[in-house]
């Protein structure tokens, strides 16, 4: 951008001078969508552009309203406060007023679908979660998205991804909203220091510029710090997938044979919007969802998630063991699903409390009198 694109080359193929550009054997091609569907459609029957004419109609109607409702706005309200454009006060309020008329629109459509289309990701879960990506990561803080619980899901969901997560990375949300820049404001250069020919003693000062500019060491964990514990989390999680016979008898016992309370800490937890989980699969899509995000805590946690009911409403609750005495500081903070759910710390030393967590690992059904819809293991 702004080097390559400027050559007699680059202007041949795209005389707008815009990136990206796909070369194909036809001829070149511009406009992020356009190269995104005609490599989706390079395949005559690649399930990113749906099964029916109906969902191929979906999948457009979705890539426009995400390129002129959602990556429009977003970049009106982004762009200027970044520099590049004139920053109008009256100007960013209509336009997030617009981006969370849009947000809301999305929001009503995802609560009862997974995806935007369909059963499974497709072209326009690309498209959106490309557009949504810089509002998420650059000014779209949780106090805003909150109000988009949908999205949320949605968009965590999407982002992690394998094959999206191998292009996006770790994807963090911003914390803040970005100070206004002066427009077209050009980034300091860092100055460096010039060593004479005269100088009699360059090279402690190249030393030190590299000392200066060497990687600072990682920071540990603090959960990392914690005073040994006599039960080795991996021993655990090896017996519960090793146990296929006597589940009561073998890994029941042996959990509570190993669980130290000083070192590890046991929660329920209980879905606060189950009025919402009135379609089964979308219900199970979304704990699903929940356990990839929760992938971050592998080190230190092991979970049970239950989907419950033979009927809608169904009832998500879950049990979580995670080391420390209190849930982990790190996963409160990156995964936004943990302010969807009540969360209660276990007493073991009632009864009726630990059998229920006997039960929830052992996917006990009926479960607290109704059925099991599904049972997710975290581990």
């Amino acid at each position: 951008m702004g080097v390559s694109n400027k050559t007699p080359e680059f202007l041949k193929m795209n005389p707008i001078g815009k990136v990206p550009v796909l070369e194909t054997p036809e001829g070149p091609l511009f406009e992020s969508n356009a190269i995104a569907r005609y490599v989706a459609r390079m395949k005559a029957d690649n399930p990113l552009y749906g099964s029916s004419l109906i969902e191929y109609a979906h999948i457009e109607q979705w890539i426009d309203f995400s390129a002129t409702e959602v990556d429009a706005n977003l970049g009106k309200w982004l762009y200027p406060r970044l520099g590049f454009y004139p920053y109008v006060a009256v100007s960013e309020e209509a336009y997030v007023a617009a981006l969370k008329r849009a947000l809301g629109a999305l929001n009503t459509h995802l609560a009862s679908n997974t995806y935007l289309v369909g059963n499974s990701v497709t072209l326009a879960d690309i498209v959106m979660s490309c557009n949504l990506y810089p509002g998420f990561t650059q000014i779209m803080t949780k106090s805003f998205t909150s109000e988009f619980p949908h999205v949320e899901r949605y968009f965590w969901a999407m982002v992690n991804q394998p094959n999206i997560k191998k292009v996006m990375g770790h994807v963090k949300q911003a914390e803040s909203v970005p100070p206004v820049q002066k427009r077209n404001a050009a980034p300091k250069e860092k100055k460096v220091k010039e060593v004479k020919k005269e100088d009699p003693k360059p090279k402690p000062v190249e030393k030190a510029e590299e000392e200066e500019e060497a990687p600072k060491p990682k920071p540990k964990n603090p959960l990392d710090l914690l005073p040994p514990s006599k039960m080795i989390l991996d021993d655990w999680k090896r017996l519960y997938s090793n146990t296929k016979t006597n589940f009561r008898e073998v890994a029941i016992k042996g959990f509570w044979d190993m669980y130290d309370p000083e070192g590890y800490s046991l929660w329920f937890c209980d879905f606060k919007y189950n009025k919402e989980n009135t379609v089964s699969f979308v219900t199970m899509n979304k704990v699903g969802g929940f356990l990839q995000r929760m992938d971050l805590c592998r080190k230190y946690a092991f979970g049970k998630m239950l989907v419950i009911g033979s009927e809608p409403p169904f009832k998500v609750k879950g049990l979580w063991l995670f080391r420390g005495p209190e849930i982990p500081k790190f996963v409160m903070e990156e995964c936004y699903d943990m302010a969807l759910y009540e969360w209660t710390k276990v007493d073991i030393s009632d009864a009726a409390q630990k059998e229920r967590v006997s039960a929830m690992i052992e996917d006990l059904e009926p479960f607290e009198g109704e059925a099991l819809l599904d049972a997710k293991c975290f581990k």
